[in-house]
């Protein structure tokens, strides 16, 4: 039995019943490590097998029964590998129960049994992972070389004869060194099926290329014969076609198989843009939905108190407004009062105040409308707005009374400066007195 990697004959078609027959096989190593034919020769690595007349199977010691290998290709510079693994002991079974007791208080026991294993990584390698259907396994070390990266893997059971372990592991690799390209045409370069364990033999290896969506044309080259299975498609994250996958499969590999497959394939750059207008689509879509959810209602009854502090709201927001608008009016007329002290221009100052009284007018006229539909749902707040007019036909009063004091004294020169500006100063203390109530009163509306 070749501890390493061999072949298995299973019912060749060449076997006959009661014949002798001869065979030689190369081996994978030197080692032997059990034979039943005594008349076995050797020659180098050559093992002769002669005579014998019985049906005869070589096989390994510890050999991967399946191995499924997916790789997954992004063009934003990453490559995903990740390897499921079915690996068997195929030495001599154990007898008897299992003792982690005895197994490890005895430094000789179990020294059939494989512990660990070491499985060679690219260089470039990273995030690597190493886990089985319990969870992550933590008995393993990593050590990076400066040409591959070396994990020893440490089974969560010793392996002994007869027995089975599965575990997955997947790391990731930069696409630039592995994912050529010419415009919209890309070449993969990777390993059809990668270092497991030295002297590996696997019995069946299936291999998963995924690659982006929206990929065509796609062109597979092998360095030996493989079946290649129908092609699927793989659904993740914000796929909507679907992502391509070539799917290969080959039977009886040995270390010799681990080389390169070419895999050309066409993809327009353009659809790397496609995922991200993906997300913001979905976002700009759900915002507008959030924005017409708040704007139904889907109450049966009818909420007589929220709408009407929803009108009262609505009814203080227009006087408020209608309330500024008289304030800016109140600032024109400053502003005019300064021109005609400077100008003596009566006319120029009656037609701009003629237009400022107008606009003024109906502003107030406004807030008159809003008090009474506030009488209604808010008598409280519509006695402030009144209280709010009372302040305000006051304040406009005094301003008469100072555009009387220009037109009729001041540029007629009726009065002389001290006068003036002793009955003006009179005049502006009022207005300023008036003003902050006008303004306490508005403050209690927001």
């Amino acid at each position: 039995m070749n501890e390493g990697a061999c072949a298995n004959l299973k019912d060749p078609t060449w076997w006959s019943e009661g014949r002798s027959h001869h065979t030689m096989i190369l081996l994978a190593l030197l080692k032997l490590v059990g034979y039943q034919i005594p008349t076995t020769t050797f020659n180098l690595k050559l093992a002769d097998f002669s005579p014998y007349n019985k049906k005869t199977r070589l096989h390994a010691l510890a050999q991967d029964q399946i191995l499924e290998r997916v790789i997954e290709v992004s063009h934003w510079g990453n490559i995903a590998v990740e390897e499921t693994i079915d690996v068997k002991h195929n030495g001599a079974v154990l007898k008897g129960p299992f003792s982690r007791y005895e197994y490890q208080r005895e430094a000789h026991s179990g020294v059939s049994s494989i512990k660990s294993f070491k499985t060679i990584l690219p260089a470039a390698a990273a995030d690597a992972y190493y886990r089985d259907e319990i969870g992550n396994i933590s008995t393993s070390h990593m050590k990076v070389m400066s040409d591959s990266v070396e994990l020893d893997l440490r089974p969560r059971f010793p392996l002994f004869g007869g027995w089975k372990t599965h575990y997955v592991i997947g790391y990731n690799v930069p696409s630039y060194e592995y994912l050529y390209n010419a415009g919209d045409d890309f070449l993969l370069k990777m390993r059809l099926v990668d270092h497991v364990f030295d002297d590996m033999v696997v019995d069946e290896v299936i291999t998963k290329i995924i690659l982006p969506e929206g990929s065509h044309d796609i062109q597979l080259s092998t360095p030996y014969a493989v079946e290649r299975l129908p092609d699927t498609l793989h659904f993740t994250y914000l796929d909507t076609t679907g992502r391509p996958v070539i799917t290969l499969r080959k039977k009886n590999l040995v270390e010799h198989h681990i080389q390169d497959f070419d895999l050309q394939y066409t993809f327009p750059k353009t659809l790397m843009f496609q995922e991200p207008l993906l997300v913001v689509i979905a976002f700009y879509l759900l915002f507008i939905l959030v924005i017409i959810y708040v704007r139904l209602d889907f109450s049966i009854t009818k909420d007589e108190a929220g709408e009407s502090r929803m009108r009262i709201s609505g009814f203080c927001e227009k006087v408020l407004a209608h309330q500024d608008k008289r304030a800016e009016y109140y600032t024109l007329t400053d502003d005019q009062l300064a021109k005609l002290k400077s100008s003596k221009d009566v006319t120029a100052f009656q037609t701009s105040m003629k237009n400022i009284n107008r606009d003024y007018k109906n502003e107030t006229s406004h807030i008159a409308e809003l008090v009474t539909k506030l009488k209604i749902d808010a008598p409280e707040i519509a006695d402030k707005v009144l209280e709010l007019q009372k302040l305000d036909t006051h304040l406009k009063e005094l301003y008469v009374q100072v555009q009387s004091l220009y037109v009729d004294k001041l540029v007629p020169g009726k009065i002389n400066r001290q006068q003036f500006l002793d009955l003006e100063g009179q005049l502006n203390k009022k207005k300023e007195d008036s003003v902050d109530k006008i303004n306490a009163l508005v403050k209690s509306l927001h």
